[in-house]
């Protein structure tokens, strides 16, 4: 009698592990589609939060669980340390943090992996190919994950050259390693009794993670944090085949699957296919160039100081601000948010206008101006501002540079010819704000610098837009 309502609690105690699974599933697709709009993203982050509550609860009563001790510890411990960080770090430095996060998350599977296949050897009774298979793929996911986002990071925070790093024969070193990999992983399946060539396989996956971002330049940074992203949900669904959690698999593969999409939205953003990104070394550090075309045919250059810009902004009807990286570098977007404000009080009608690789991360620009407390409704993406900016009176652009450039609508010659820009050039006049005429990361020479309508004020973002939110107060 005792057995039997023992084997019922526990199949109804299972039966309500795995409901409770599928209702976080379910918080998380619903909300992930809210990440997609800043309107609704701070929801769609709550409801996945509490989808994410469910599964670590369900988990937890799991029969599997033995040393609540250790979790309990592992928890407080990473609750400080996540709590510190989210009050510390600037909202700049958000591109760092989600790397470190990519990093971490790809860390945790590949360390899950290794647990998972020294607990099958140490057994005695000898490792599964399946459970063989899903280790390795574990670990080379997890490794490329860890080492490239801890890298991604180093160059985003200007700790190693932010440039492409080549040497001679890195394709075919890469592929050697790459093929390395593949022998070893053979070899596993034949005697997987065999800790050595494991353990020289999760080196291999470490190695490879630095080989994969180290040709990558900092201006590429969305499309490969997006990628690391989508790495790190892979390598979690890959733990949770190892651990057969079906809640690790779907969340896994939800953030996998959204990462592939949002890198190849990037790319198109871009003009340019992944393999282009990846191995292409593509990208310069971004140089002074002269004010002269490369045909010899000198090109002018119309400068303003800051009261000028004031009354052209002050006049205006419509104002379309255009933020860049620069922005995000001087921190400026709470001045651009304050300029727009006085614009406003003004009767001047003010727009975002925003694109997709603008900064170094996915919606970089979008998280800035969020910080900034700047109106959902005022931000617009690349496709639905185009259209008015012949509309518009004038075009202020911050620190951006390759997003706005002309040529890649009118030259073939140049090499970002094709990628889909904002069209500030189409607009009556654009105030450009930049330290000089250095060339963005494609180390192309922008146009829109040259043309009639466009007028410079050069300096840092952050003093040229006070300078300019003092002299419109003054109008």
């Amino acid at each position: 009698m005792n057995d039997t309502l023992c084997t019922d609690v526990l199949s109804g105690l299972t039966t309500g592990i795995e409901l409770t699974y599928l209702v976080a599933a379910a918080l998380f697709i619903v909300g992930l589609k809210q990440l997609g709009s800043p309107a609704t993203a701070r929801r769609g982050n709550i409801i996945a939060a509490v989808g994410m509550f469910f599964a670590i609860i369900a988990t937890l009563i799991n029969q599997s669980v033995i040393n609540y001790e250790m979790i309990l510890v592992g928890v407080i411990i990473g609750s400080i340390i996540g709590a510190i960080t989210a009050q510390k770090v600037a909202m700049t430095e958000m591109p760092q943090m989600v790397g470190i996060f990519n990093g971490l998350g790809g860390a945790a599977s590949a360390l899950v992996a290794v647990g998972e296949f020294w607990r099958l050897l140490d057994a005695g009774k000898g490792v599964p190919f399946d459970a063989t298979l899903v280790a390795i793929l574990g670990v080379f996911i997890g490794g490329v994950t860890l080492t490239g986002s801890l890298l991604a990071f180093a160059k985003l925070q200007g700790l190693v050259s932010g440039s492409p790093v080549t040497f001679p024969l890195q394709q075919p070193f890469n592929i050697f390693l790459f093929l390395s990999f593949i022998a070893g992983s053979v070899y596993l399946f034949i005697n997987p009794a065999n800790p050595p060539v494991f353990l020289g396989l999760v080196g291999l996956s470490l190695v490879f993670g630095v080989l994969f971002v180290l040709p990558i330049g900092g201006g590429d940074m969305p499309v490969v944090i997006s990628l690391l992203n989508s790495f790190s949900g892979l390598a979690a669904s890959a733990a949770g085949f190892i651990l057969m959690n079906n809640m690790l698999i779907v969340a896994g593969a939800l953030v996998g699957a959204s990462g592939i999409i949002l890198t190849e939205i990037m790319c198109k953003a871009m003009n340019r296919s992944l393999v282009s990104v990846l191995f292409g070394a593509f990208g310069s550090a971004g140089g002074t160039v002269a004010a002269g075309s490369g045909d010899g045919t000198d090109k002018n250059v119309q400068s303003i100081d800051p009261e000028e810009g004031a009354m052209m902004l002050g006049y205006a009807r419509s104002v379309v601000i255009v933020p860049g990286y620069g922005m995000a570098v001087a921190q400026a977007q709470h001045t651009v948010r304050e300029l727009a404000n006085q614009l406003e009080k003004m009767g001047v009608e003010v727009k975002y206008a925003i694109h997709p690789v603008a900064g170094r991360m996915p919606g970089h620009m979008n998280v800035l101006l969020a910080e900034a407390n700047v109106p959902y409704n005022q931000l617009h993406d690349m496709d639905d501002i185009n259209p008015e900016f012949e509309q518009t009176d004038v075009a202020l652009v911050i620190g951006a540079n390759d997003v706005v450039n002309p040529a890649a609508r009118a030259d073939q010659s140049s090499p970002i010819f094709g990628m889909p820009i904002l069209e500030v050039d189409r607009a009556h006049h654009t105030i450009v704000i930049k330290r000089g005429l250095s060339t963005g990361f494609a180390g192309v020479d922008n146009e829109l610098f040259y043309e009639d309508k466009t007028v410079m004020l050069f300096g840092s973002a952050q003093d040229m837009v006070s300078k300019l939110v003092s002299e419109v107060k003054q109008l």
